[in-house]
């Protein structure tokens, strides 16, 4: 054994080595081995992470290979917008309302999906501008098909109830009437109420037969039952506001032909309207009676007005005669009112006589029947202010002989002309109606006293005959000159007030003024 060891001691020493190198990367390994040990979990949580994200990159991946292979229809979707916003623009009502649809349907289904919910704000935002296009498009002449087609647009959209559809039908095509209304010249009334009573006529009934053609879902036919009356309520506005223009604007038409064309106008209008239940022709009389006593008290005014103004401005000179020979009377008609020619010699009582023809050429067109006593007052009214100033002209006025002889001619033939004229005027206005001007006899008390105290003692009393007063009270319907003037009308005062200077002049004068006084009076009557 020595000797084996003795012999082989490189090998044992070499073995010693060995075991202490082994020993000694033993024990290395050892600390390798922990160190390991020790960095085995980060090596766990890195695999993790790793796993984690490469998950991630996958699910990327497979959502990026979807979106690739659905990128047409994603595409599509994206456009809807775009094109509803095309097809509104266009007038392509039903196709917009398709997408509007299809995107509801989408936002349904996929509730979570932002691009949807985007989608789905986008094509809100258009829906409302179609919305608005709807409701402009009813604000325009459109006729019932039109109507039809776009309520069924507005219910597909669902914003209204039935109650407010209604509600925006009858707001939208108020809009379009005043709008028409609106488009008018104000600047005329007469022009104006004929356009709006025809605007009136045409359209307010079109109105009535499309709401009554678009919500006739109402078995029992009256649309009380079901809008409250909407309909109803909103018909009567537009009566009301009818009336309330027409009540405005009357009193600015100062023709009476043209007052009587706009009755005629809103008659028609008012018996077409009555087909649907808007007959409103019983409101109408009470505003064309103030707008004609109106218009005739305004005309009466003017006359005596301008009587005064000329009367105040006359001066007392004597004019020449005027009158026709009574042959010539015999081819005019008994209707004729032609004011009497010799009141050309009195120029104030001409421009009166001529202020109450045009007022009643005025009243003629339309005369309402009710107001026959009240416009009667008007006129004896008037015929006593006249009365009152020629009196108190008398009484402000110091007027020498001859002009005195020459305004006593003027009371006489305010009495014994114009009075009768008047009386025959407002007789062809109101048959019969003469005698509510002649009844008024206390008219000429004070002008009656001025004519039998006067000096001119040879002047007749100033009162009617009965002859006179039985034609007045036919309304005028008695043989008349050519002027309008009963023939058995006298001529006395110019005559006797003629007779009257003679006294107070020299012989030659009183010779040369009695051979011209029996002139005159050969002369056949012209008053």
């Amino acid at each position: 054994m020595q000797e084996v060891a003795v012999g082989n001691y490189r090998a044992f020493i070499a073995a010693a080595d060995a075991l202490l190198e082994i020993r000694e990367e033993v024990s290395s390994i050892d600390k390798h081995l922990e160190s390991l040990i020790a960095e085995i979990p980060k090596l766990t949580s890195g695999c993790t992470e790793f796993v984690d994200s490469a998950e991630d990159i996958l699910e990327k991946r497979k959502m990026n290979q979807t979106l690739l292979a659905n990128h047409s229809t994603l595409l599509d979707l994206l456009e809807i917008p775009q094109l509803m916003e095309t097809c509104v623009r266009n007038g392509n009502y039903d196709e917009a309302l398709d997408l509007e649809a299809f995107v509801a349907k989408l936002t349904t289904m996929h509730p979570k999906i932002p691009v949807i919910q985007a989608l789905a704000a986008e094509v809100r935002q258009t829906t409302q501008s179609l919305l608005f296009q709807l409701l402009q498009k009813l604000r325009s002449n459109i006729q019932l098909p039109e109507c039809l087609r776009l309520i069924g647009y507005l219910r597909r959209i669902g914003v209204f109830s039935e109650y407010e559809m209604r509600l925006q039908f009858l707001r939208c095509r108020e809009a379009w009437l005043t709008g028409i209304l609106d488009d008018l010249d104000q600047r005329n009334p007469y022009e104006y109420l004929k356009g709006m009573v025809n605007c009136h006529r045409m359209h307010l009934f079109d109105v009535v037969n499309q709401y009554r053609a678009i919500f006739a879902d109402d078995t029992s036919g009256n649309e009380e039952n079901y809008d409250g009356g909407l309909l109803f309520d909103w018909a009567m506005h537009q009566i009301t506001l009818h009336l309330k223009t027409l009540k405005l604007m009357l009193p600015s038409i100062s023709d009476g032909g043209s007052l009587s064309n706009i009755l005629d106008q809103c008659m028609y209008c008012a018996m077409g309207l009555g087909w649907v239940g808007l007959d409103f022709r019983g409101l109408l009389p009470p505003l064309f009676e103030e707008a004609v006593l109106n218009l005739f008290s305004k005309n009466m005014t003017t006359a005596v007005e301008n009587f005064q103004l000329v009367l105040n401005s006359h001066r007392w000179v004597p004019l020449p005669s005027v009158g026709f020979p009574a042959n010539s009377f015999g081819e005019e008609s008994q209707d004729d009112v032609t004011p009497p020619s010799n009141l050309m010699e009195h120029p104030p009582l001409a421009v009166f006589i001529n202020g109450v023809s045009a007022a009643m050429n005025e009243l003629r067109p339309c005369a309402p029947i009710s107001l026959k006593n009240l416009i009667a007052q008007e006129l004896v009214k008037v015929l006593q202010a006249v009365s009152d100033s020629l009196l108190r002209y008398n009484t402000t006025r110091m007027l020498k002989t001859n002009e005195s002889v020459l305004f006593l001619k003027l009371c006489q033939a305010f009495i014994e002309v114009v009075f009768p004229h008047s009386a025959t005027c407002f007789g062809r206005c109101y048959p019969g109606g003469a005698a509510l001007i002649t009844d008024a006899t206390n008219l000429f008390d004070g002008i009656g006293r001025l004519l039998a105290t006067s000096p001119a003692r040879e002047l007749p009393k100033p009162a009617l005959n009965v002859a006179t007063k039985n034609i007045l009270e036919n309304g005028g319907n008695q043989p008349v000159s050519e002027n309008g003037v009963p023939h058995n009308i006298e001529r006395t005062a110019s005559a006797s007030l003629e007779e009257k200077e003679q006294n107070n002049i020299t012989s030659p004068q009183k010779e040369e003024q009695k051979a011209t006084s029996e002139d005159d009076t050969q002369r056949s009557p012209v008053l």
